[in-house]
C-alpha cells in the first residue's frame, strides 16, 4: 500500500482497484492466511480480485519441473479454458501487474449480502482505454463474477464499443448490449435473478460516471463537472467503528458499597469466555471408552421409508453399531416428534438412524454408507399451500374487542394488504452437544447438554430408555448461546445419545456440525399477514381486521404458543378501539420451527407496524403522528381485558424523541435528500409494548439451593441456565445482597437437576425475575437462622458466625422456592390475565442507502427501555444492545431459502449471514429509564432478555422512509410493501428506475425457481 501511494496516481489505477476490494474481501483473519496464488487459481465466481487482474491485462508467471512459461489471466484463463489453463503439477510463480497508462480509466464493485465477511452477490472489474487527451474508447474491457458458474466477460459488446465517444448515448447501448450478451437463466442457483442483472446496468453505470469524473478532473476545460444528481451515484460506503453510549441511573448513595445489587458488575464467566477457559459441552475431556455418533438424515421431504441397509457402514473401520428406532428401549422421543423416524420421514433433514464409531471421522463416514430407499409421498412446504390443504395444527386462536363492522363504517379510507416475514436461524455460536455417559450400575446416567431446559431433557430420556427420571442426572454448566433454539431440541438430540448409550454400555459424544445444526433444527417461524384497517382522515385507527398465518414446519413443537403469543401481541403499542385478530399455525414439511428470542412478537410486531406505516401514508400524515396519535395512554385494557398502564410507554417515547433529536435530524435528512438522487436517508421512530413471560403460571415457578460452608464461602445454585445472559452474576448478586457478605464469597457451579429438580425452561425474559426470587428466598432463610448468632454478636465477622452456627447444629444449607407469577387466559373466551408485566420502549434509527445497489448504513440508533430497577445494568445493557442487533438482522439480511423439494440451501455462514460489527450503527445509544418501578418482580426489575430484538425494526422502517423518499420523488405509488428481510436484493428492486425497467422479466409459473419463498 505504501507503494502504491508513492507513485504516480496514473500508474497505479488497477492497484488502486484492487486494494478497494481487498478491504472488504472476507475478514482480517482470511486475508491474513489466504494467498492471491490461491484466490487466482481457485477461480470463483464471486472471487473479487480476479475481474480485476483480468480487466488489467494481468500476466502469471509459472513454473514446473519442465519449465517456466507466462499465460494472461484473462477472462478466458477464468472461464477455465483448456488453452489457457494452467498445466498439470505447475504452479502460479508471481502475477505481474502492468502500470497503467494516464488515459485508463479501472473500477472494480461488488454487493454483497454483508458488507464484510460475505462473498458478493455480483462483482465486476471495468477499464476503458481512450484516445490520449480524448473520450473516445480505444480498448474496453468489463467482466463479472457471480452471474455464472465462472467469471464472464461482455467481449463482444466491449468490442463494439471500441471508437464511441464516452457519452450517454454509448452508456444506453452499452447496458443493452451488455444485458444481450450476458444472461442469467430464471432457475440460476443463488436465485436473486433480477437483483443480479440489475447489478449488471447499474456498476456499469457507476463506471460511466466515474469514468466522466475522472475526465474532468484530468481535462476540467474539455469535460464539465458531474451534475449534483450524478455526483450522489459515486462512491461505495465504508464501515466506521460503532461508538457507544449507555446511560442508567446510578444506585442510591446511602446503598452499602458492599451491596453490589443495581451496579454494572461485570459478567461472572466474562474473562473465562474471552479466553476460552470456560468449559463447554465438547470442552469436557474424553472419558474412558467413548464412541462417537453421527446421524443419518432425511434427504426427503416427505415419504416413506422401504428399507434401511447398513451392512455397509459395519464395515468401515472403527465403527461399532448403528442405531434406529427398533433399538429405543421406551419412548421414542414424544408424542409430537420421533427421536428415530420409524416408517416415514416428514421433512428433509429429520434424523432417521445413528452411527457410533471410535473416532468422529469413522461415524461420518459409518453415515455415508448407510442407504435409504423411500417411496415419496407429496410434501406440504409454504404458507399458501398449507392453508389452500387446510394443514394446520391445533385449533384458530382469536381474540376480538369492541365492533369491527361498527368500526369500518366509521372509518373515512380502509386499506387492505399483507406482508411477508422470512424465518431466522438461531445461529448460536455453540451448536447442539451432548455428552452421555453411562455410570455401571442401577441404570444410571450423566448428560452433560446444551439446553435450554435440563429437566425436559432429564424426562424424554428416562423415558426412552424406560427407567425413572431420578436415574437420570442432567449437568449444564456453560451454553454458548441458545436464543430459544435450545428448549425443545436438545432432549431429543440426548435422546438419540442415550439410547446409543444404553445400547453399546459405553458413553456417546454427539456434536453437531453447523451445517448438521442448522440442517436438523427449525428456527424462528416464518411469518405471513393480512390486514383490512379502517381509519379517519386525521389518521385515527377504527378498527382492524388481522389474519396471522405461521410456518410452523412437520411437527408442533412451541408453535401453538407462538401463535398465541403472535395474536395477543398485534396490538403493539396501539389502543385499536375495534380489533379482531385471527391465527393458525401451519402444518408443513419442513424442519420444526421452534421458540426464538421473542416468541411471535418480532413478527406481528413489524407487521403491524407495517400497515401502521400504510396509514400514515395513504393519509399523507408524518409516520411518528399516526403512532403516536393511536399509542396507549394511561391505564388501558388490552384486547384480552388485561390492565395496562401505560405511562412509561409515553415516557420512553417521549424521550427517545429529545435524546435522538428526532425532529430535527429529520429535517436534515429531507433536505440530504433533496440534493442527493442516487442515496437516500430515512429516518424512524418505533414504540414498543413487549409482554415479559409466559400465558401460565405453572412456567414462572423456581427453586434454589444455596449452601454456606465452614470457611464461610457460599455455593449457589438454581433451575436457571447461563446461555451467556448473565443469570448467574445476576444471582451472585442478589445472594450476596441478602446474605449481607461480598460477592467473593459466593460461587455458582452448574445447574443440575441432581441440585434443582423439577426446574422450568430458561426463557421468556423472567428466567433472572423468578429464579433471583427462589435465590432471595433460600438466602432470607439461611439469614434467619444466623439473627440470633449475629445479634449476640453483633461486631463479629461472618466467618466466626458461621463457625458458631455449625457447632451449634444450625442447617446451613437452604432450599428457596417461588410459586410464580400468577396468569391465565381463556382462549374460549378470548380474555385473561395473559402476562405478569409488561416492558416498554422505543427505538429511532437512522440509514443511508445506495439506490443502485441496495446497500445501506446504519447511521444511528438511539433506544430507551424501561427497564425499571436495572439489578445489572451492565448485563441489562448488553442484552438490550445484543438483541437490537439481532433484530437488524432478522429484519435487514438473514434469508432462510428451501429448494422447491424442500432441501434447506442455507446451512453455513458462507450461505447465511447474521450482523457483524459492520452492521451495528455508527453510534448507538441506549438509555434506561430512570425513577421507574415493577412493583411485583425482584428488586422492582424487569426482565430484558428480548424486548429490544423487536427495536431493529426502526432500522426496517428507516429503510422504508428512504425507499418512499425515492419512491416519491420518482413519481411512483405512494402505498408499497416490503417484505421482510429487507435485504440488499428488496431495497434495490423496491428503488424502480430505467436500469430495473431495461432488465428482463421472468413471468412466474414458466420456469422452476431456484428457491421458494415459505413464507
Amino acid at each position: 500500500m505504501k507503494v502504491v501511494l508513492e507513485l504516480p496516481e496514473e500508474k497505479t489505477k488497477i492497484f488502486r482497484a484492487l486494494l478497494q476490494q481487498l478491504k472488504t474481501l472476507a475478514g482480517e483473519q482470511i486475508r491474513s492466511l489466504a494467498s492471491l496464488g490461491g484466490h487466482i487459481v481457485s477461480r470463483g465466481s464471486t472471487w473479487d480480485l480476479n475481474p480485476v487482474l483480468a480487466v488489467g491485462n494481468s500476466v502469471l508467471s509459472l513454473a514446473s519441473k519442465d519449465g517456466t512459461r507466462q499465460i494472461p489471466l484473462n477472462d478466458e484463463f477464468l472461464a477455465g479454458y483448456e488453452n489457457a489453463d494452467l498445466k498439470t503439477k505447475e504452479i502460479v510463480v508471481s502475477v505481474l501487474i502492468p502500470y497503467s497508462k494516464k488515459d485508463d480509466f479501472v473500477s472494480a464493485f461488488r454487493q454483497a449480502e454483508r458488507r464484510k465477511n460475505a462473498l458478493s452477490v455480483v462483482n465486476s472489474g471495468m477499464r476503458v482505454l481512450f484516445k490520449p487527451s480524448t473520450d473516445i474508447i480505444m480498448d474496453l474491457n468489463i467482466l463479472y463474477g457471480g452471474i455464472g458458474p465462472t467469471t464472464v466477460s461482455a467481449r463482444k459488446s466491449c468490442q463494439r464499443l471500441i471508437g464511441r465517444q464516452w457519452n450517454e448515448q454509448m452508456l444506453d447501448e452499452a447496458c443493452k448490449l451488455v444485458l444481450g450478451e450476458i444472461s442469467l437463466s430464471p432457475s440460476a442457483p443463488g436465485g436473486k435473478v433480477e437483483y443480479r442483472r440489475t447489478l449488471l446496468v447499474s456498476f456499469l453505470f457507476k463506471f460511466y460516471l466515474e469514468v466522466l469524473y475522472g475526465l474532468n478532473k484530468m481535462y476540467p476545460a474539455k469535460y464539465p463537472d458531474l451534475s449534483k444528481k450524478n455526483m450522489s451515484a459515486l462512491g461505495a460506503f465504508h464501515s466506521k467503528a460503532p461508538q457507544g453510549m449507555q446511560t442508567y441511573q446510578d444506585v442510591d448513595p446511602v446503598q452499602p458499597p458492599q451491596d453490589p445489587v443495581g451496579r454494572p458488575i461485570m459478567h461472572q464467566s466474562g474473562i473465562n469466555h474471552a479466553t476460552g477457559e470456560a468449559v463447554y459441552c465438547n470442552d469436557i475431556r474424553a472419558v474412558d471408552e467413548e464412541l462417537f455418533l453421527a446421524v443419518v438424515t432425511s434427504s426427503r421431504a416427505h415419504a416413506k421409508i422401504v428399507t434401511i441397509d447398513v451392512s455397509e457402514a459395519f464395515k468401515v473401520p472403527g465403527v461399532v453399531d448403528v442405531i434406529t428406532a427398533e433399538d429405543v428401549p421406551g419412548k421414542n422421543g414424544t408424542e409430537d416428534e420421533q427421536a428415530y423416524a420409524k416408517d416415514e420421514v416428514i421433512c428433509v433433514g429429520q434424523i432417521v438412524c445413528a452411527v457410533v464409531a471410535e473416532s468422529a471421522v469413522q461415524a461420518k463416514r459409518g453415515v455415508e454408507k448407510v442407504k435409504i430407499e423411500y417411496e415419496d409421498r407429496e410434501p406440504i412446504l409454504t404458507i399458501e399451500d398449507a392453508i389452500k390443504h387446510n394443514s394446520y395444527f391445533g385449533k384458530e386462536k382469536k381474540i376480538e374487542q369492541g365492533n369491527i363492522e361498527e368500526g369500518f363504517k366509521s372509518a373515512d379510507e380502509i386499506i387492505e394488504g399483507e406482508i411477508h416475514i422470512g424465518g431466522q436461524e438461531h445461529f448460536y455460536l455453540e451448536t447442539n452437544s451432548v455428552l452421555v455417559v453411562p455410570r455401571g450400575e442401577d441404570n444410571e446416567m450423566d448428560v452433560h447438554v446444551s439446553t435450554q431446559d435440563a429437566a425436559r431433557v432429564q424426562v424424554l430420556v428416562a423415558s426412552a430408555l424406560d427407567v425413572h427420571s431420578s436415574k437420570i442426572m442432567c449437568h449444564t454448566k456453560h451454553v454458548g448461546g441458545a436464543f430459544g433454539g435450545k428448549v425443545t431440541k436438545p432432549a431429543i438430540f440426548a435422546v438419540v445419545a442415550a439410547v446409543a448409550a444404553n445400547k453399546t454400555g459405553r458413553p456417546i459424544r454427539f456434536i453437531l456440525e453447523r451445517d448438521e445444526d442448522m440442517l436438523i433444527t427449525g428456527g424462528r417461524h416464518p411469518f405471513y399477514g393480512k390486514y383490512k384497517v379502517g381509519f379517519t382522515n386525521d389518521g385515527r385507527i377504527t378498527a382492524a381486521d388481522i389474519e396471522s398465518y405461521i410456518n410452523a414446519g412437520c411437527t408442533l413443537d412451541e408453535s401453538e404458543l407462538v401463535i398465541e403469543y403472535v395474536v395477543l401481541k398485534t396490538d403493539n403499542a396501539y389502543k385499536i378501539p375495534n380489533l379482531r385478530v385471527r391465527g393458525r399455525a401451519c402444518k408443513t414439511n419442513l424442519p420444526s420451527n421452534t421458540a426464538f428470542r421473542g416468541f411471535g412478537f418480532p413478527q406481528s410486531g413489524l407487521f403491524t407496524e407495517s400497515w401502521i406505516a400504510t396509514v400514515a401514508t395513504q393519509t399523507g400524515l408524518p409516520h411518528e403522528k399516526i403512532r403516536e396519535i393511536n399509542m396507549y395512554k394511561g391505564v388501558n385494557l388490552t384486547p384480552f381485558k388485561e390492565e395496562l398502564d401505560a405511562t412509561n410507554l409515553v415516557k420512553c417515547w417521549k424521550e427517545c424523541m429529545e435524546k435522538s433529536d428526532y425532529y430535527s435530524r429529520k429535517t436534515a435528512v429531507e433536505e440530504f435528500n433533496k440534493q442527493n438522487y442516487w442515496k437516500k436517508k430515512g429516518i424512524a421512530i418505533i414504540p414498543m409494548k413487549f409482554s415479559v413471560g409466559f400465558n401460565a403460571t405453572l412456567y414462572h415457578q423456581a427453586a434454589a439451593l444455596v449452601h454456606i460452608y465452614t470457611d464461610g464461602s457460599v455455593l449457589l445454585t438454581h433451575g436457571g441456565i447461563e446461555l451467556g445472559q448473565g443469570i448467574h452474576t445476576k444471582m451472585l448478586q442478589i445472594a450476596s445482597r441478602e446474605l449481607k457478605v461480598p460477592l467473593s464469597y459466593v460461587h455458582f457451579c452448574e445447574t443440575s437437576t441432581i441440585t434443582v429438580p423439577n426446574a422450568i425452561v430458561t426463557a421468556g425474559s423472567i428466567g433472572s425475575d423468578v429464579n433471583g426470587k427462589a435465590v432471595q428466598n433460600a438466602c432470607q432463610i439461611l439469614r434467619k437462622r444466623l439473627e440470633p448468632i449475629i445479634n449476640k454478636n453483633p461486631k463479629g465477622k461472618w466467618e466466626d458466625w458461621i463457625t458458631e452456627a455449625y457447632e451449634q447444629s444450625v442447617s446451613l444449607s437452604a432450599t428457596g422456592y417461588f410459586r410464580g407469577y400468577v396468569v391465565n387466559m381463556n382462549w374460549d373466551t378470548g380474555e385473561g390475565q395473559a402476562f405478569p408485566y409488561f416492558v416498554f420502549g422505543a427505538a429511532c434509527s437512522e440509514v443511508e442507502i445506495d439506490c443502485l445497489t441496495g446497500d445501506h448504513k446504519n447511521i444511528r440508533t438511539d433506544i430507551v427501555m424501561d427497564a425499571c430497577f436495572s439489578i445489572n445494568p451492565a448485563v441489562d445493557i448488553g442484552q438490550i444492545e445484543g438483541a437490537f442487533v439481532q433484530g437488524i438482522g432478522l429484519y435487514t439480511m438473514e434469508e432462510i431459502k428451501f429448494s422447491p423439494e424442500g432441501e434447506q440451501y442455507t446451512l453455513g455462514p458462507d450461505t447465511y449471514k447474521i450482523p457483524a460489527v459492520c452492521d451495528i450503527p455508527e453510534q448507538l445509544r441506549v438509555y434506561l429509564l430512570p425513577n421507574s418501578r415493577n412493583p411485583i418482580a425482584i428488586y422492582s426489575s424487569k426482565g430484558m432478555g428480548e424486548a429490544g430484538l423487536f427495536l431493529g425494526c426502526s432500522v426496517f422502517f428507516a429503510i422504508w422512509d428512504a425507499v418512499a423518499a425515492v419512491r416519491k420523488e420518482r413519481g411512483l405509488t405512494r402505498i408499497f410493501t416490503l417484505n421482510s428481510p429487507l435485504t440488499v436484493e428488496r431495497i434495490r428492486m423496491a428503488c424502480t428506475d430505467q436500469f430495473t425497467e431495461m432488465i428482463a422479466k421472468d413471468k412466474p409459473g414458466t420456469y422452476k425457481p431456484w428457491a421458494i419463498d415459505i413464507a
